[in-house]
């Protein structure tokens, strides 16, 4: 079995302390209070790391603490690690605590790269499900439809207006790793947006509480797009100058709508169940 030592006989890995400019990188990563223009997440723990393995995801820099590697299983995926991280580093027990975001650490981190997609690239299935998230500006939010996207096996995810950086900590964690798995594309503008689901021949949906139809009501079995809107305005004007069809979830209690990530949960599956089971 792999052990820690092993590890680091066989590879070279330079010992730094919490002055070093990596260090602070990820602090400023944890933060995110700092320029991050190589779009790097801080994956830290056994669990994301082997979800970076099995995505093939760019590490740029491991990070190991040999005084919290207790497990054969955290020195064999360092060691798969090792062999291909651009940079790999030691540091002690007292600094990789302050990077930490576990009580219980088990001394294994990386900087990783967010996956590119090529939207020119991507050729979305005859009855496609995608998620469009139009001014969403929780990370944990966008982290948890994330998840649901997975979860639902949509084609894809849809970013217009962005307000939380796809980097950021919150929105990492909430999306248990689908950050890896599920096709995210940014557009510049919601006309773009609009322009790509037309000419791939999306019927585009906005979900809003004014519509005269439920969401149950929908047949779908076409190509969908379900435009989800920001916590605070909803839904941009300009999606509403193009062709669209609104749906609403039927609110039976004194509340007048839903968290905007349970919502988009509950529209998403009806589409995807509907498209993809039938």
């Amino acid at each position: 079995m792999e052990t820690i030592e092993q590890v680091l006989g066989s590879h070279n890995f330079l010992a730094i302390g919490e002055q070093n400019p990596k260090i602070k990188q990820i602090k400023g990563i944890l933060s995110n209070s700092k320029p991050n223009p190589h779009k790097l997440f801080v994956a830290e723990g056994i669990w994301l790391l082997k979800m970076c393995e099995q995505f093939k995801t760019h590490i740029d820099s491991l990070i190991l603490c040999p005084e919290h590697i207790r497990t054969s299983e955290a020195a064999a995926l360092a060691e798969k690690i090792a062999s291909h991280a651009e940079n790999l580093y030691t540091v002690s027990a007292k600094t990789f605590e302050k990077i930490s975001e576990r009580g219980q650490p088990d001394g294994l981190m990386a900087l990783a790269k967010l996956p590119s997609h090529d939207l020119s690239a991507f050729v979305p299935p005859e009855k496609a499900v995608i998620l469009v998230l139009d001014g969403i500006e929780i990370p944990g939010n966008v982290g948890t439809m994330l998840r649901m996207a997975d979860g639902a096996g949509l084609d894809g995810v849809f970013i217009c207006n962005r307000k939380a950086r796809l980097t950021h900590p919150k929105l990492i964690k909430g999306s248990q790793g689908a950050i890896l798995s599920v096709p995210v594309f940014e557009f510049e503008s919601v006309e773009d947006c609009r322009r790509w689901l037309k000419e791939h021949g999306f019927t585009v949906y906005l979900a809003d509480t004014r519509a005269e139809k439920y969401y149950y009501d929908e047949p779908f079995g076409k190509k969908t797009a379900l435009v989800m809107g920001s916590e605070r305005y909803g839904i941009t004007r300009e999606w509403y100058d193009g062709e669209y069809r609104m749906i609403a979830i039927p609110m039976l209690g004194k509340c007048d709508s839903l968290n905007v990530g349970v919502a988009a949960t509950v529209l998403c599956y009806e589409a995807s169940m509907k498209n993809k089971m039938r």
